[in-house]
């Protein structure tokens, strides 16, 4: 009797451990894994303020507004803060944002322009100390030096919410609200304008470089004295532009203050709604969104939000540094894509006119260039519920805009990067299963800007640069268009994507169009010199620099290029040759054919002997020197996008180990804990997203695909949580820091000896599982059957 008592004593206490254990892991907090500050520092271009996933509202500190190294307004460095901005981009190497600035103050003197970061006493800013400073998913805070303020950030999607703490003051605690601040110098047309309504409400908007902000601001104590300034008008009479107790303002840098008498640890606390479409959507969304004055309930329901997304994706076996960047890069990616309608759906089209949206997120922005390499693709693996918004958000722009566009930010469109990048976007997502949105009139559109210029009312730098030559010749001139190269080169690879959806279409003529334009690349091989070459317009080869001193060409059009080919030159926009990288990092720019690359170099030997080269030799560049030159092994620069796939490409010509070895290295040695934990532009998720994918154990070499180069994983475990209820685990055993290389793989207990995974088998469930080692398995994937799958029929042996 007594032992069937301690048996059962036993048996419960192991039921409470287990239960507590399973409890425990269903309510971890993921958002205590993420440093908002990652990035920060040095050229990451992160900010560090509070906002939720695909949101509108980004509020964080501005520090600075000129110059690329303040492209998100914050860089860790610095020790002044201006103020306090509801709009950000993260990670991109544009100057813009910065809408709508509050900032706290105390003191007697009135300071309408923020001052110097030489001398902050000369204008509102304040001093600040890291000390005094937090960050969390949905939340920042810090502490102003010069005013004694605490100032606690928090928002919804598309409002914003202050809380600031005051000391005690007799009619000198002051907000300043500055319309007129902007993140770098982008034109816009018309004047901002803005009105004083009560004495706890104003409501205006901003005239900014990517379109109009409207935006509405509560204040939850009234105003005790408030005013008007126009910091670009001196009045005769004061020799300032300060106006007391005036209601309203336009002009280009303008703003309202408002005073209080306030008592120790006072809070006022302000929430601010915006709209790209109107006051009175500005005011809805804040209505909606911010109904009472709750700070502390808005910030705890966005780190109940961000829990959620970053728990899409559950890691073990990993180190605390390894949970921190791993999940910090989650909240990175889910950060980056932005909405831009009201919630009722209301949104500003690029026709210049007001649109609603059916029951779906409207998207206004793709950093496609960026974007379209591993973000995209991760999210329609974690973010399912959002792919096909996405989808019709472009099938919206198709429509109003006349066109298709490319990369774009907001409605301000043009083929600022190369290749045109939404068509892979769209393919992956369609060949993966996303298909609630009208694809024939994506098709059409595509099919369209590949085949001809558009006409008016679109401009025609909206079409393809160098198409008429791309067709006419199959490649693009370098003595006509400029960064010639990988125009060529990545214009194929959108034509291999067009003739992808064409077969799932149904449409065989325009697939054999296209499959034939996706060799294109071969036009611009240079078998002697091994690289994809500037070519002209007659046929030649840009002639070799052998010594001679660089020089440009400008033709009678006005175009110009450097005169010789140096495959370690890139060089100064307008000349170069290549999109922010030389021939050695471009040589690779053919993701949807790597066999054809293979067969190019004559065999895999001369293959895998070109890219052990690219690895090992000096990262030093031809000058002038790059700043994008970032992250280096050998010539591979992960600070920018083209070398983001290249170290996958071993285990296409049957040497995985290498893909293995290389991977864990960028892993390992570009992903660092801390402000300075990234090697380049975070650019929209794009280097985060990497990092996610690649630490799991694969990679999407070619969006459009639906296959995934296996790599080398970086957790003991990793489970991709499915939104069909069901989950994907990869398993790494024997995962050693020193195990990089694996021994065998088993996907849902058969053998795997291919060194690749197809979306399907992902999204279907189950277990990879990796047995791995300190020394590579050389006979595992191997074979030419196994390499992931390319447009060129595979050589098997």
């Amino acid at each position: 009797m007594k032992s069937n008592t301690l048996i059962f004593l036993l048996l419960t206490m192991v039921f409470t451990v287990v239960s507590s254990c399973e409890e425990e892991s269903k309510s971890e907090d993921f958002t205590n894994y993420v440093d908002p500050f990652i990035g920060t520092n040095f050229f990451g271009h992160t900010f560090p303020g509070a906002s939720l996933p695909y949101a509108m509202v980004h509020l964080s500190p501005d520090v600075d507004t000129q110059g690329w190294t303040y492209s998100s307004g914050y860089n860790y460095q610095d020790t002044s803060i201006i103020g306090f901005s509801h709009t950000h981009w993260s990670g991109v190497g544009m100057t813009n944002g910065g809408e709508i600035l509050l900032m706290p103050t105390v003191g007697d003197n009135l300071q309408v322009l923020p001052g110097s970061k030489d001398n902050p006493d000369e204008g509102y800013r304040s001093r600040f100390s890291h000390d005094a400073e937090t960050a969390s998913p949905g939340y920042y805070s810090v502490e102003l030096k010069d005013y004694n303020v605490k100032v606690e950030l928090t928002t919804t999607q598309r409002a914003g919410f202050h809380r600031y703490t005051f000391p005690k003051t007799k009619n000198a605690s002051k907000i300043i609200l500055d319309i007129g601040h902007q993140i770098g110098n982008m034109k816009s047309e018309g004047k901002s304008e803005f009105k004083i309504i009560d004495n706890n409400r104003i409501e205006g908007s901003k005239s900014a470089g990517l379109g109009r902000v409207y935006f509405v601001a509560e204040f939850s104590k009234p105003f005790h004295y408030y005013g008007t300034f126009d910091a670009e008008y001196k009045s005769p009479e004061t020799g300032v532009g300060i106006f007391p107790y005036k209601d309203a303002e336009k002009g280009n840098k303008i703003g309202a203050y408002v005073y209080y008498s306030t008592e120790e640890n006072e809070q006022i606390l302000v929430k601010v709604g915006i709209s790209y479409t109107s006051v009175e959507g500005a005011r809805k969304n804040l209505e909606t969104e911010i109904p009472h004055w709750n700070f502390d309930k808005i910030k705890n329901d966005a780190r109940k939000i961000w829990n959620k997304e970053l728990s899409r994706i559950t890691i073990d076996g990993a180190t605390k540094d390894q949970k921190q960047i791993f999940y910090t890069a989650a909240y990175h990616s889910y950060l980056a894509l932005y909405i831009s309608q009201d919630v009722d759906g209301k949104y500003f089209g690029s026709d210049g006119k007001i649109h609603s949206t059916d029951n779906y997120d409207f998207y206004g922005s793709f950093s496609a260039w960026d974007t379209y390499r591993s973000q995209h693709p991760l999210l329609t693996l974690t973010a399912p519920d959002h792919v096909n918004d996405m989808m019709k958000s472009i099938v919206d722009k198709v429509k109003n805009y006349g066109w298709l566009p490319a990369q774009h930010f907001l409605n301000v469109h043009g083929e600022t990067m190369v290749g045109d990048h939404l068509i892979p976007i769209i393919v992956d997502a369609y060949k993966k299963g996303y298909r609630d949105y009208d694809i024939e009139l994506l098709y059409e559109a595509m099919r369209k800007k590949a085949l001809e210029l558009p006409k008016p009312p679109v401009p025609q730098y909206a079409g393809r640069s160098g198409l008429e030559d791309y067709i006419d010749l199959g490649y693009a001139p370098i003595d006509k268009v400029t960064e010639a190269v990988p125009n060529t080169l990545e214009l194929a690879y959108d034509d291999w994507c067009i003739a992808q959806l064409a077969k799932e279409l149904g449409k065989e003529d325009d697939y054999n169009l296209f499959i034939n334009r996706a060799s294109n690349y071969k036009n611009v091989w240079d078998s002697e010199t091994e690289f994809f070459r500037p070519r002209k317009f007659d046929g030649t080869f840009l002639e070799e620099i052998n010594g001679k001193e660089q020089s440009v060409v400008e033709t009678s059009s006005g175009h110009s290029y450097y005169k010789y080919f140096d495959p370690l030159l890139i060089g100064r926009r307008p000349n170069r040759h290549y999109t922010e990288s030389n021939a050695w990092q471009y040589l690779w720019a053919v993701q949807h054919d790597v066999q054809g690359l293979i067969n190019l170099f004559g065999n895999k030997d001369k293959f895998i002997n070109k890219l052990d080269t690219f690895f090992e030799m000096s990262s030093i560049i031809t000058p002038p020197k790059y700043a994008g030159v970032s992250g280096t092994i050998g010539q591979y620069v992960h600070g920018n996008q083209p070398s983001h796939h290249v170290a996958y490409l071993y285990s296409y010509a049957g040497q995985p180990w290498k893909t293995q070895k290389r991977v864990r290295q960028v892993l390992d040695n570009f992903y660092k804990t801390g402000s300075g934990g990234l090697s380049e532009n975070e650019d929209m998720g794009s280097h985060s997203s990497w990092y996610i994918l690649s630490a799991m154990g694969f990679y999407p070499v070619t969006p459009g695909s639906t296959s995934y180069t296996i790599g080398s994983p970086l957790f003991g475990k990793a489970t991709i949580n499915l939104n069909n209820g069901k989950t994907f685990t990869v398993i790494a055993n024997n995962n050693l820091k020193e195990n990089v290389f694996i021994q065998s793989v088993k996907l849902n207990g058969k053998d795997l000896n291919r060194t690749w995974i197809d979306h399907y088998e992902i999204i279907e469930g189950g277990d990879l599982i990796f047995e791995m080692g300190s020394e590579p398995n050389k006979l595992w994937g191997n074979n030419s059957k196994d390499a992931p799958p390319s447009m060129t029929a595979k050589n098997v042996k």
